[in-house]
């Protein structure tokens, strides 16, 4: 394998963390484990301005850095492109972080306090497209927060009529061909209409919006329904 195939097959990270020192030793550390850093930045505004134009596979990304949270710079990201891995890096444990990283739709939550190997095996299983978090754990906070904003007023106004029955066909487990066909669209156009649905729910994924009309349907009819 020459160099070039090298290149096209190493792993593209960006890096978003707010002391120059830490990144620094953590774009050696990843460059070392044969990883490419296509680029890197102190605040949150401005990896969130970069990083979908340079589409790295992993966003390493600083929970709390200069000027913003790196969370946020995760939702941003993949709200726009969701082939982008985002992996949030905290000084430790703390379960409101997790949580919102989870939600984020972040691939996972490491502390500092990791060994270099761990956090560089965490970034290929990232960019490999696994998600590091405990299935269950990761259900609890979903089902935890779908509950709660469900329970609130006006929890479904927003979704126009189109993208409501769209939400009952993902209830039911249809594909975007099949949405397409019982509501007579382009398949792109369902696609779009899906997309738009998880976006304006909170939504990062089909299960979740199973998930959510299923909850709604035993807070409407009881959970004997």
């Amino acid at each position: 394998m020459d160099s070039s195939d090298e290149a096209i097959e190493a792993i593209r990270v960006y890096l978003l963390d707010g002391h120059e020192v830490s990144r620094r030793g953590l774009r050696d550390l990843l460059e070392e484990q044969g990883m490419v850093v296509v680029g890197e930045s102190e605040t949150a505004a401005e990896a969130a301005a970069r990083i979908p134009a340079l589409r790295p596979d992993v966003a390493v990304l600083d929970a709390r850095p200069a000027g913003g949270a790196g969370i946020e710079v995760c939702r941003r990201i993949r709200s726009i492109d969701k082939s982008i891995r985002c992996l949030i890096l905290a000084e430790d444990h703390d379960e409101q972080v997790f949580r919102k990283t989870v939600l984020a739709g972040a691939s996972g939550y490491l502390v500092k306090q990791l060994s270099g190997q761990d956090i560089a095996a965490a970034v290929r299983r990232a960019a490999a497209g696994e998600v590091l978090f405990d299935p269950e754990e990761e259900d609890r906070i979903l089902s935890a927060a779908i509950e709660a904003r469900q329970s609130r007023p006006g929890a479904y106004e927003g979704l126009t009529p189109k993208e409501s029955r769209v939400l009952e066909l993902l209830g039911q487990g249809m594909t975007n061909r099949q949405i397409a066909d019982e509501m007579v669209l382009a398949e792109k156009t369902a696609k779009n209409y899906v997309s738009a649905v998880l976006a304006k729910l909170g939504l990062h994924h089909r299960t979740q919006a199973a998930l959510y009309v299923a909850q709604a349907e035993r807070r409407r009819h009881g959970p004997h329904a």
